[in-house]
């Protein structure tokens, strides 16, 4: 089923069927389960049941398309398409021409147009270089961990579940992902902790409980060290945060200034805060740096302009760079791709 939505400003969207998100028009940051994301433009978004969606700025259009036959989606073809092990799941939907077909034309009842576009895309879009039967050795722990987050295993109990003939899971998720299993279960336990902090009127004591502590003063100590609050203070902060117009503010000095100003210093000033306060401000809320942030605007713009029909060295000069060999690196190394190349490939 398809249908479109405009969403309310920072209203706390819960998932209930596996969603594909398409964002048709916006600026801005989302936040998918606590976490804050710009870099969401020209993607195809994944989210599971149980996620929640919130939209930071007020003109979003987006198409919602719902996964009915849970069959069809657990198919070990079909969940390719959906990289789900991260929080935002997604192709690029500029990048596949199949995809943009797909999502004008059809609705999602035919599995086969789905692998289709999953085998064809997956291995250049592979966020954990992974081949075919490791990829899906990461899938069958994701889904062990979304079924054992609340029981508080040991090492030997998650290898009796996760086992494999050829491969060491373990080994396998530290070497490709860089986290051990054991760390990826504590932090889906710490996110489900959070909704049910943030979201439910169960008492604390309640929740700790729920998530397998036995004494709800662990609990608390554990949620403070992860989050740097407690249970209770981070329930009452949900509703200031709410209202936090820091997320807008920076992304709109971003879009004015990107193209000028590179230098902390700039916006520290803009929001009268130390160069330290601010950096710490922005990891708190985007979980990169303000330097991550600039240059992921730097390559929105430079794409914007290439399928515009600049040319690399006038795209160059629009964006500041003092060569274009410069920003012809700058564009691979952060790409993957020169200007160039991604110029005649959207044409």
């Amino acid at each position: 089923m398809v249908t479109k939505l405009t969403p309310k400003l920072n209203e706390v969207y819960f998932i209930k069927k596996y969603t594909i998100l398409h964002i048709l028009k916006g600026t801005g940051a989302i936040q998918v389960d606590f976490k804050n994301y710009f870099n969401w433009e020209d993607k195809i978004i994944f989210l599971e049941k149980g996620q929640y969606i919130k939209f930071l700025s007020e003109d979003f259009i987006v198409r919602q398309i719902y996964i009915d036959d849970e069959v069809i989606f657990k198919n070990k073809e079909v969940r390719v398409l959906f990289k789900h092990l991260v929080s935002l799941g997604y192709i690029n939907f500029l990048e596949c021409e199949d995809c943009q077909k797909y999502l004008s034309e059809t609705v999602l009842t035919a599995p086969k147009d789905i692998i289709d576009i999953s085998a064809r895309h997956w291995y250049w879009q592979n966020p954990f270089n992974a081949n075919t039967d490791e990829y899906h050795i990461i899938f069958d722990t994701k889904d062990i961990i979304d079924k054992q987050y609340k029981n508080h295993l040991s090492n030997v109990d998650l290898s009796n579940l996760i086992k494999h003939e050829k491969i060491n899971p373990q080994a396998l998720i530290k070497g490709k992902i860089g986290i051990t299993i054991k760390n990826l279960i504590g932090n889906k336990r710490l996110t489900e902790s959070k909704k049910a902090v943030a979201f439910s009127d169960n008492s604390i004591k309640e929740i700790a409980y729920e998530f397998g502590y036995k004494d709800p003063a662990y609990f608390n100590r554990v949620f403070k060290q992860n989050t740097g609050t407690t249970p209770s203070a981070f329930r009452n902060a949900i509703d200031f945060e709410q209202q936090d117009r820091f997320i807008q503010d920076l992304y709109e000095l971003l879009q004015d200034f990107h193209s000028t100003k590179r230098n902390v210093s700039f916006y520290a000033q803009k929001f009268h805060l130390s160069e330290k306060a601010f950096s710490k401000k922005v990891k708190d809320r985007f979980h990169i740096s303000i330097g991550q942030l600039i240059r992921q605007q730097l390559i929105k713009s430079a794409k914007k302009d290439l399928q515009q029909g600049y040319q690399v060295h006038e795209t160059s000069t629009r964006l500041g760079f003092e060569e274009p060999n410069h920003f012809s690196t700058f564009f691979k190394h952060n790409t993957g791709i020169t200007p160039t190349a991604y110029q005649k490939y959207n044409q």
